[in-house]
């Protein structure tokens, strides 16, 4: 791998979202986005690499092919990871653990026996120790004689933006959230309502979208203990911003105190308090704030995350008559497993998103125009 030059970079998503992903990466202006299966493929350099993990909010990682060549057999798999450029990519006083696996089309089927070769070649090349605990981490993939390397750039999973402490049940991540906003066609310029907010990611996600604030911000990253990073370069971009004062509010609200509790605090801690509200309500008391229409967006129970189908089908029902009455104008995004619970609210949904896979569940997006209010 020649690091002057530019090389693939391959941004992971939730599949089914690959393209509201590429969508979200074009946006940012990055360089020829192509959507595949699981995620979005671009070309850059490490600078390329720094933002992405920065800046894109439906990004889960970041990885930087390596390396990419035709094993046939092990000795030749052990051979070709020995002359690697481990040492332009790797410290070696910074521990590797590496995960691999290879597909029953390969020559080579075991993904163990990967791991061990790759594994020898960091160590006898630059010294680098070995750990199954280590933030850097090596990903091999075996699949049709193609052996290629990749170098997982993100470290901890990109959801995590080191701003929520306090979750709910079946919580609702970031980059998932991000990507079913934009799918609702949200740009920050609109206001937001979530009437059942559990732990606020909707509204916190939609309040730093209107401020223009960097996703990354917070946390650290597995690329600052590469041999690449830049410190000056990586703090000149980190400080480069385009936030600004959103023109609307964002508004929470769950019939759990709790719920409203870690809402408020997790807001605190995004920075994004002064633009949200976060109140304990009932559905039935639900009612649209002051100003212009949006967006309701909502991550209702379903499934296994409540038992009784006759509770569900009433709480579905109540929100669609408590929009239609008091929400004329705006447009709703729900996301639930069952068509059918998406059907009791009444709302005049349009054919629901590809399903993605939510905690265990295929999820879909159901959306609506701007509602016709009735009396």
């Amino acid at each position: 791998m020649n690091t002057d030059t530019d090389f693939e970079i391959f941004i992971v998503t939730a599949p089914g979202l690959e393209s509201v992903l590429c969508a979200e990466i074009q946006a940012k202006g990055f360089r020829t986005p192509t959507p595949g299966k699981g995620g979005v493929t671009i070309r850059g350099g490490w600078p390329e690499v720094w933002r992405a993990n920065l800046e894109i909010r439906g990004a889960s990682r970041v990885l930087a092919r390596i390396a990419a060549f035709r094993a046939l057999h092990l000795a030749q798999l052990d051979k070709r990871a020995h002359q690697v450029a481990w040492g332009e990519i790797l410290r070696p006083d910074v521990p590797v653990r590496v995960e691999a696996s290879a597909s029953k089309g390969s020559r080579i089927y075991h993904g163990g026996a990967v791991t061990q070769r790759i594994e020898n070649a960091i160590r006898d090349t630059i010294g680098a120790p070995i750990s199954p605990d280590a933030t850097v981490c090596i990903k091999a993939r075996v699949e049709n004689d193609l052996c290629t390397i990749s170098i997982d750039t993100s470290g901890e999973t990109l959801h995590k933006r080191n701003h929520k402490e306090a979750i709910n049940k079946a919580p609702m991540r970031e980059t998932l959230a991000s990507l079913f906003l934009r799918q609702c066609g949200y740009d920050g310029s609109e206001p937001v309502v979530d009437p059942m907010c559990g732990s606020g990611t909707f509204i916190i996600e939609a309040a730093e979208i209107a401020a223009g604030l960097k996703p990354g911000r917070s946390r650290h990253f597995a690329f600052e203990q590469l041999v690449s990073f830049d410190e000056t370069a990586w703090q000149h971009l980190h400080a480069s911003t385009n936030s600004t004062t959103p023109a609307v509010r964002f508004y929470g609200s769950d019939r759990d105190a709790g719920a409203i509790s870690m809402s408020r605090a997790n807001a605190d801690r995004a920075g994004v308090a002064a633009w949200t509200d976060f109140q304990e309500r009932p559905i039935r008391d639900l009612v649209a704030p002051n100003g212009p229409p949006g967006l309701v967006i909502i991550n209702p129970p379903y499934g296994n995350r409540i038992g009784d189908k006759k509770h569900l089908q009433a709480l579905y029902r109540s929100l669609g008559q408590t929009l239609l009455a008091r929400f004329s104008g705006w447009r709703v995004g729900v996301i639930t497993n069952e068509a059918g619970l998406a059907k009791a609210t009444g709302l005049p949904f349009a054919p629901p998103t590809a399903p993605v896979l939510h905690g265990g569940l295929r999820v879909a997006l159901y959306m609506t125009g701007p509602l016709v209010g009735c009396s």
